[in-house]
């Protein structure tokens, strides 16, 4: 039986930027077919759906026991786009697990845009002492290894040498400072970049164009 295709297998970089939302906030069911995506941000549920060109409606759901639904999901049946992604590295119940993923070079500044977008956040805030303004960039995830590799990445491409992991509870968090921050984001919002939550662009705007390699 011929088997039923949703997502059309292509490197592009809205592919790649929704692939950083499926290592961040997916999850691929243990039946070997169906995938899930869930956000308490309506608007990024939406623009996943659209990457990946995707019709299913969008449903509710609660977490963790509660009973209020405040998260969106969507859920669609794909098994070549599964199988893709067991390819790449991911895994199901990959929070704690997920480690290197085979994500192509020129493609990897739309992934890790679409793991910052799931989770991640870009902060700003005024020192105490100078008042000058700092600026943070990080990427959360239960998967330490995870982390470890995204840092080795940006490295490589950016030419960033900072950056640092921390911990607290069950999570860990990859932080970059200042100037870091601000290559980073230069990296990941290039000029013709596509696909981003736009209340992340607007903290990033004023910091692009800036960097004087840029």
């Amino acid at each position: 039986m011929k088997r039923l295709r949703k997502v059309t297998i292509e490197w592009t970089p809205v592919f790649a930027y929704a692939i950083g939302l499926i290592a961040t906030d997916g999850s691929l069911s243990k039946d070997g077919r169906h995938l899930n995506f869930t956000s308490k941000d309506l608007v990024l549920v939406e623009l996943f759906r659209k990457c990946l060109g995707l019709n299913n409606k969008i449903g509710r759901k609660a977490r963790g026991g509660e009973e209020d639904k405040k998260y969106f999901q969507i859920q669609f049946g794909d098994k070549n786009f599964y199988e893709f992604l067991l390819s790449l590295g991911l895994t199901p119940a990959k929070s704690k697990t997920l480690g290197p993923l085979s994500i192509p070079a020129p493609y990897f500044a739309d992934f890790l845009r679409g793991c910052i977008d799931g989770d991640g956040s870009i902060g700003t805030h005024s020192h105490p002492e100078s008042q000058h303004l700092q600026l943070r960039v990080r990427l959360h995830s239960a998967s330490k290894n995870f982390l470890v590799w995204v840092k080795l990445e940006v490295a490589r491409q950016v030419d960033i040498s900072g950056g640092w992991i921390d911990s607290y509870e069950s999570m860990f968090v990859l932080a970059y400072g200042k100037s870091d921050s601000i290559k980073l984001l230069n990296y990941m919002y290039y000029p013709k970049a596509e696909s981003y939550l736009h209340r992340k662009y607007i903290k990033a705007k004023p910091f692009l164009r800036v960097w004087p390699n840029w």
